[in-house]
């Protein structure tokens, strides 16, 4: 499980960045690369999603469990 949370962690700092751009620039880069509505944009922005989601167990679990 540690491997998939790592993985889920970089993505959602990459999602992260990526909301970050959309507030200070106004830039969306996901849908510049892919396409505004395109489904390949749609299927980043779920995976970001899911990746938060399982994230939110590494946020809920004791710091002691954490590697």
């Amino acid at each position: 499980m540690e491997t998939l949370q790592k993985i889920c962690l970089g993505i959602t700092i990459i999602g992260a960045l990526n909301w970050g751009m959309i507030g200070l620039f106004d830039f969306d880069l996901v849908a510049a690369l892919f396409g505004d509505g395109e489904l390949v944009t749609r299927l980043i922005y779920s995976l970001v999603g899911l990746a938060g989601i399982i994230n939110i167990g590494l946020l809920l679990m004791p710091i002691n469990d954490r590697k």
